[in-house]
């Protein structure tokens, strides 16, 4: 083989090189950027359902170039599956905002535990993040309850902040450990 073939073939297995690593990388980009369950409100009943996009089909159709965006599950399926999906507007114009935990961590920005009085500022999603403390006084994580139901639980619940759950929790479930002593 000559030079000029040898430098032919080569530039060839570059370009498809090139074209598989944007490929994959456009794809990859696709599939993190539209996974999570989100939070719409659904245009038939006009009440909010979690829904979670097929951030597969995202990734494998981003490979090539071609938009994609479809609903892989919604929580008024299967009564509802065959539904015009056009609750994907509202994640097409907000596709951030729509992320329940971005929507969870805007209510919780502020606020002061209902316990300490302590301000939330962040929520750390790996490691202590907030609770809610329902009227009957007991504390449940946020993420225990169905994401369709966040808006409603919001305006009923107070927040609490982690270290406060742990000590509820702990105090609900262990009350012959805990003593309580009177402030000085």
């Amino acid at each position: 083989m000559s030079f000029v073939g040898s430098l032919v073939l080569y530039s060839i297995a570059a370009l498809v090189a090139a074209f598989l690593i944007v490929g994959v990388v456009h794809s990859w980009r696709s599939y993190f950027k539209l996974r999570g369950k989100r939070l719409v409100v659904c245009p038939e009943t006009q009440k909010h359902a979690a829904v979670d996009l097929d951030a597969g089909g995202a990734a494998r159709k981003a490979f090539f170039g071609a938009p994609y965006f479809r609903l892989s599950d919604c929580s008024r399926w299967p009564e509802r599956a065959g539904c015009g999906q056009e609750c994907l507007k509202q994640i097409e114009l907000a596709p951030e905002e729509c992320l329940v935990k971005n929507f969870a961590a805007r209510w919780y920005l502020g606020k002061k535990c209902a316990y300490c009085g302590k301000v939330i500022h962040e929520v750390d999603w790996l490691g202590h993040k907030p609770a809610l403390m329902n009227p009957e006084k007991k504390t449940i994580y946020w993420d225990q309850v169905p994401p369709e139901k966040l808006p409603d639980i919001f305006s009923l619940y107070a927040p609490v902040c982690w270290d406060c759950h742990v000590t509820e929790t702990f105090r609900r479930e262990h009350p012959d450990l805990v003593t309580d002593r009177p402030v000085h």
